[in-house]
C-alpha cells in the first residue's frame, strides 16, 4: 500500500520559513519523480515544484528563488524549504510521487497559512 505523508505545515508571519516533508512508503522511491503542488481557496490545484528520480529540480516561477526542493532517498522523503513566505502562499500543499506508465499517487495534504 502506497502512503505519502506531508508534515510541517502551519500558521507563520509573512517573511516567515517552513519546511515541508513527504515520507513515502509503499513505492521505491528512488525510482519516483516527486512533485510539490498547493491548492489555495476557490483555486485550482496548481504545481509548485519537483525534483525528479535524477535529482534534476524544477520550480513555478511564482516561487523561484524563495523555495527549494530536495530529496533523501535514504529516508525515503522530499523536502518543500519555503522562505519568504507571502500571504500569495497560503494553501494546502501536497506532494505526488510519479513514475512513467504508472498512476500517480498523492498524499492527504498539509495546511500552510501566511497571516500576520
Amino acid at each position: 500500500q502506497v502512503q505519502l505523508v506531508e508534515s510541517g505545515g502551519g500558521l507563520v508571519q509573512p517573511g516567515g520559513s517552513l519546511r515541508l516533508s513527504c515520507a513515502a512508503s509503499g513505492i521505491i522511491f528512488s525510482l519516483y519523480d516527486m512533485g510539490w503542488y498547493r491548492q489555495a481557496p476557490g483555486k485550482q490545484r496548481e504545481w509548485v515544484g519537483s525534483i525528479g528520480s535524477n535529482y534534476l529540480t524544477a520550480t513555478a516561477d511564482s516561487i523561484k528563488g524563495r523555495f527549494t526542493i530536495s530529496r533523501d532517498n535514504g529516508k525515503n522523503t522530499v523536502t518543500l524549504s519555503m522562505n519568504n513566505l507571502k500571504p500569495e502562499d497560503t494553501a494546502v500543499y501536497y506532494c505526488k510521487a510519479g513514475r512513467r506508465h504508472e498512476n500517480d499517487y498523492w498524499g492527504q495534504g498539509t495546511q500552510v497559512t501566511v497571516s500576520s
